[in-house]
């Protein structure tokens, strides 16, 4: 029976409520299907840094490189100011651990509401693989003339071909063996690439070489696809069902892919995983941690359980991972009144338990 090491990280406002539950779920997983895991607890949040002035700290990097996965809450703290954690934790996390994907299923759930017209669970099933070490997010540039009419910010995009190029085969590969001709849902697996070749004419100039490059060379069968960036924001909305799995930058991937929360049915329901596919990758429910709503146990747990799912199956426990996915299915078509925190018509433990019981009757 294999034991999986997992680093739990709960972190900030309503995170460790909604952490609680995935575990909940993940108990009930490997009891049903044979596997062992260990969870450890690591405090890294808010409240840490205004005890002792740590974010992340190297030694905690070495920690967590000890760790098969990681599962985490939130991070944000409202007496915290903007940038400090988020940069301190969760850009650190990503950057040490070279997690250099940022997997974003956007799929709506039987029984969840979308604001798109006429769509459904059929339309609005794809996946935005999201480059996530480079561009604006590495932080170079700077400030000069701080504070003056004169004042000048520089904050650049960059990009090397070997992080496009990793990007691209992981993408290459997921559509491979996840897009929707292998599902059974199309009739042939399509990779598409957002930027705006038109405008960033560097950037996007390597991205789209590489791709056009490498899918010819290596993935002929799969069908190559490009989307200007701002055309896709028009087409998520549109015309979803376009979609099948799409690859960009940090940038664009970051902004896409909460538009493709809302239109799956918001926050409670988006997961997503940060991959390292030869190291340590970090799952969490990508709503934040929702301070207003901390202790109440109102706020919506099934994100942090559907990350749970994606970090099972990536370490291999795939008839789980699926199993709890159907869970989730059966309880957002069946029980709850609403998506949104106070109004599902369960409090957050409440809702754990009924996925965590579909699973075990399953």
């Amino acid at each position: 029976m294999k034991t999986h090491k997992i680093a739990v990280m709960p972190g900030d406002g309503t995170g460790p409520e909604v952490t609680a539950e995935a575990v909940k779920v993940m108990q009930v997983a490997a009891q049903k299907f044979g596997f062992k895991y260990e969870s450890t607890n690591f405090d890294f949040g808010g409240e840490r840094y205004m005890r002792t002035g740590e974010t992340l700290p190297d030694s905690g990097v070495e920690d967590l490189r000890k760790f098969d996965a990681i599962l985490l809450g939130a991070i944000g703290h409202p007496d915290v100011a903007p940038g400090i954690l988020e940069k301190g934790i969760l850009l650190k996390a990503r950057f040490e651990l070279d997690q250099y994907i940022n997997l974003r299923p956007v799929r709506l759930f039987p029984g969840v509401e979308t604001p798109l017209k006429d769509k459904g669970p059929a339309e609005i099933d794809y996946v935005v693989i999201r480059e996530n070490t480079g561009d604006q997010y590495t932080g170079v540039g700077g400030v000069n003339l701080k504070g003056t009419p004169n004042e000048v910010a520089v904050q650049s995009a960059v990009y090397n071909r070997f992080q496009v190029d990793r990007a691209l085969k992981y993408a290459f590969e997921y559509t491979q063996k996840h897009g929707k001709k292998a599902q059974g849902k199309g009739k042939e697996n399509t990779l598409g690439l957002v930027g705006k070749t038109n405008v960033l004419t560097f950037i996007y100039d390597l991205w789209e070489r590489a791709f056009h490059e490498m899918g010819k060379k290596e993935y002929p069968e799969i069908r190559r696809d490009y989307y200007h960036v701002d055309a896709t924001c028009m087409w998520m909305v549109k015309s979803p069902e376009w979609f099948d799995v799409l690859v960009t930058g940090n940038m664009f991937g970051d902004i896409i892919t909460d538009l493709g929360a809302i239109t799956q049915g918001g926050m409670g329901l988006a997961a997503g995983g940060n991959i390292n596919p030869e190291g340590v990758s970090m799952f969490e429910p990508i709503g934040g941690s929702a301070p207003k709503y901390t202790g109440q146990g109102v706020i919506n747990p099934l994100a942090a359980i559907c990350a749970m799912g994606m970090m099972l199956d990536t370490l291999g426990e795939t008839k789980a991972a699926q199993a709890v996915e159907d869970a989730v299915k059966f309880v957002t078509a069946n029980k709850m009144k609403s998506m949104a925190a106070g109004k599902m018509g369960y409090s957050t433990s409440e809702v754990g338990d009924l996925v965590a019981q579909k699973l075990a009757d399953a």
